[in-house]
């Protein structure tokens, strides 16, 4: 592990470039033997002092959920990150650009809970139990590293890569549809960029909610009952531009758009 105040001097850096929408150098470059338990810390130290300076914890991010980008990092689960309630918008909205750097879009689905999940041996099913609703949602990539090297310990200790998610669609009970088969066309400006099905997240979108409680669990952690959880993309990331439109169509789900200012 790195040293205490290695970690805490990493969290006021990102911590600064989110103020000032700056990049700092690569956490690996600097330290190269730094591990996945220095990013999670290094995380968790960023995440309470945003909560200590008043920002509210609504739910968590889940990333690198396909078995290519797995491969691509070398690591084998997803990675995952907290996500702020002043981050989430709603469909439809105008979001300003200049709150992020190098901005790109996913396509996902989000589920909203009823009921709080708790490992360590928490299922797909149980999931599904207590699950409120699955909406469509477009998460909203963000960086305050610079990304040319990045590794997935410098992914994880910036916030796993999240900026903001806009949240809208059909929302839909767990039980009226196969998740596994919710299939989604990605537009920017108009031009079709990428499609997708959610089976391509682990095999069920369910599963990477499964994934965190139970790794919550080892940190004496639990995901709450109201908690927004971004399950994961199925589709590639696509970079946007200021001036720029999306709109998703999740066919019988509905359709998610904004627009970058």
């Amino acid at each position: 592990m790195l040293p205490p105040e290695t970690i805490t001097a990493i969290a006021d850096e990102l911590a600064e470039a989110g103020r000032s929408r700056g990049l700092i150098p690569r956490i690996t470059a600097r330290y190269p033997h730094a591990a996945v338990e220095d990013s999670y810390a290094i995380q968790g130290r960023w995440r309470d002092r945003n909560i200590a300076d008043g920002r509210r914890l609504v739910g968590r991010k889940i990333g690198l959920t396909s078995r290519a980008m797995q491969a691509a990092t070398g690591i084998t689960e997803p990675d995952y990150g907290v996500i702020f309630d002043d981050t989430v918008w709603e469909n439809g909205a105008v979001v300003p650009f200049d709150d992020f750097s190098n901005v790109r879009i996913e396509v996902e689905l989000a589920f909203v809970l009823a009921q709080p999940l708790r490992g360590p041996h928490c299922t797909v099913f149980d999931v599904l139990r207590a699950t409120e609703f699955v909406t469509p949602a477009l998460e909203i990539l963000n960086s305050h590293i610079e990304l040319e090297g990045r590794t997935i310990v410098d992914t994880i200790a910036d916030n796993a890569a999240y900026g903001g998610l806009v949240l809208g669609g059909n929302p839909t009970a767990p039980a009226d549809v196969d998740l596994r088969w919710v299939s989604a066309l990605l537009y920017r400006n108009e031009a079709i960029e990428e499609t997708g099905v959610a089976a391509g997240v682990l095999n069920h979108p369910a599963t990477g909610v499964a994934w965190l409680a139970n790794k919550l669990h080892q940190h004496d952690a639990h995901i709450g009952a109201g908690e927004i959880i971004l399950a994961g993309s199925f589709t590639r990331p696509v970079w946007i531009q200021r001036g720029d439109s999306v709109l998703c169509d999740y066919g019988p789900m509905g359709t998610i758009s904004c627009r970058f200012r």
